[in-house]
């Protein structure tokens, strides 16, 4: 059961100035797309799917290739249709069914009329020409995530894991693709897209790790990059060693809205205020910690299911989360969930080392991450320890690339959307980037937690301003919206 949960939170936690010589929008290599029906599992009402090839190495564009698939929600509306939208929901994870799933949670009908919405598979992963790094379910339990680490104990115990993790990644049948399924490949597959779909210009909505990509992508192509919103912001260095830092601090920053619901609602008995709701957190993972639960959920998993309900908030997502503390708190089974494939994780954590460890450089040294550990346990006690501990990049080879950074040079094009309280990419972060594009973008800041803000949250204000930018192009100033529900 410990495996199973871990699995699902991973899914469900379901997260960059040298332009390279000759692989910029100037040499986007000609290619078409095949369009053909959709895997089973893709086929949705509308959906569109197409296989196209794209260098492996774009530096040797005529060398091998790697196939990629990209999917397309038209618009009905010729008389509407401005161009089209390609979209990221962040992992880096699969986006072919992304499309259809911002419509169905509230993408406004005006933009998907403006709009032909473009999903895809980033290379590596999903249906294009995905990674493995033959992973075992033990080695899966605890996803992009690490666990929480009591002590440097614990540090060295995960480094002997996650190194035997990378040394799988280097010898797997995907092996000699690793180097080059990166964030900058992504970003030059997607303009490989817009002119392989006939668009001299494109337009790009992405969220969480989307968002680097986001910003890679218009620092890269300045020229062909349209309208750019990135939401849920990483800082501008991406997914590295600070950036998944960060997370503890999220957990911090966002927990408190959670204390404050549970505090108001005594039936939970988790506390009549909200510093005895995070004394009750403390209370449970120590007692989880001594003996785990009767799913065998210790202290650290149990810290890490918080970290991913705090993606969603509000009185529904608050109630399960009070329901499941309950169950820890008075020894009861945990409320049914259900979880997806182990077989699609697999393919998912695989793709995801790739491009979060072939995008820079991380330490390589053991005592770095104790270190870390050591400090982050204490600035950031929900969940620090975990956020900070160490990963398979640490054992990576280094990046065949000079990592991209955010840049000023380019159009006013870059509209950031930002929680203020987001448990896996804080404000800090969006901060971050929005000083890095300078002049070029602008920041929404809205007062609201959780992970993911534009059409997939109530906030009026946010949503119609980033509407009205992909419709007319009016870029606002840096605004913050206040909290609200309607």
């Amino acid at each position: 059961m410990r495996k199973t949960m871990s699995l699902a939170a991973v899914v469900t936690a379901a997260a960059a100035l040298v332009i390279t010589p000759g692989v910029s929008s100037a040499t986007t290599p000609i290619t078409e797309i095949k369009w053909a029906a959709c895997p089973s599992d893709v086929a949705l009402e509308g959906l569109e799917c197409g296989t196209m090839q794209v260098p492996l190495d774009y530096r040797k564009p005529e060398g091998r290739k790697t196939e990629v698939m990209i999917s397309r929600l038209a618009s009905k509306s010729p008389e509407k249709r401005r161009g089209i939208l390609l979209t990221n929901p962040g992992g880096p994870s699969e986006g072919l069914t992304f499309p259809f799933v911002l419509k169905a949670l509230g993408l406004p009908q005006s933009v998907l009329d403006a709009y032909d919405v473009i999903g895809m598979d980033p290379r590596g992963i999903g249906y294009s020409s995905p990674s493995t790094c033959d992973m075992t379910e033990e080695q899966m339990a605890d996803g992009s995530v690490p666990p929480y680490a009591n002590n440097s104990a614990d540090v060295r115990q995960r480094a002997a894991e996650v190194k035997q993790i990378a040394e799988q990644c280097l010898k797997s049948a995907s092996a000699e693709a690793l180097p080059y399924n990166t964030t900058q490949n992504i970003a030059r597959d997607l303009d490989t897209a817009r002119a392989a779909l006939g668009e001299k210009k494109a337009s790009f909505l992405g969220y969480s790790y989307g968002s680097y990509l986001g910003s890679v992508y218009a620092t890269l192509f300045p020229k062909t990059s349209d309208r750019v919103v990135i939401d849920s912001n990483l800082p501008k260095t991406g997914w590295d060693v600070e950036g998944g830092r960060l997370m503890g601090r999220g957990v911090e920053d966002t927990f408190p809205d959670f204390a404050k619901w549970a505090a108001a609602h005594p039936e939970y008995n988790l506390g009549t205020t909200p510093a005895q709701v995070k004394a009750k957190f403390f209370e449970l993972a120590a007692r989880l910690d001594k003996k785990p639960s009767v799913e065998g959920i210790d202290g650290k998993l149990f810290r890490f299911t918080v970290f991913t309900k705090l993606y969603a908030t509000g009185d529904a997502t608050f109630k399960k989360m009070a329901e499941s503390w309950q169950a820890f708190d008075t020894g009861k089974p945990q409320p049914p969930e259900e979880y997806p494939p182990v077989a699609r994780v697999q393919a998912l954590l695989a793709g995801r080392l790739n491009v979060i460890c072939g995008d820079s450089a991380w330490p390589t040294s053991v005592s770095t991450y104790e270190r870390n550990v050591a400090i982050d346990r204490i600035k950031h006690p929900m969940f620090g320890a975990a956020a900070a501990n160490i990963q398979p990049c640490a054992f990576w080879p280094k990046p065949v690339e000079k990592q991209v950074l955010p840049s000023e040079k380019g159009p006013r094009n870059v509209l950031l959307v930002q929680n203020e309280r987001d448990p896996a990419t804080p404000l800090v972060g969006a901060q971050s980037t929005r000083r890095a594009f300078g002049d070029r973008a602008a920041l929404i800041t809205i007062d609201q937690g959780g992970h993911g803000a534009y059409a997939l949250g109530k906030n009026k204000c946010a949503n119609d301003k980033v509407t009205a930018y992909l419709l007319g192009g009016e870029r606002p100033n840096d605004t913050k919206c206040a909290a609200e529900t309607g």
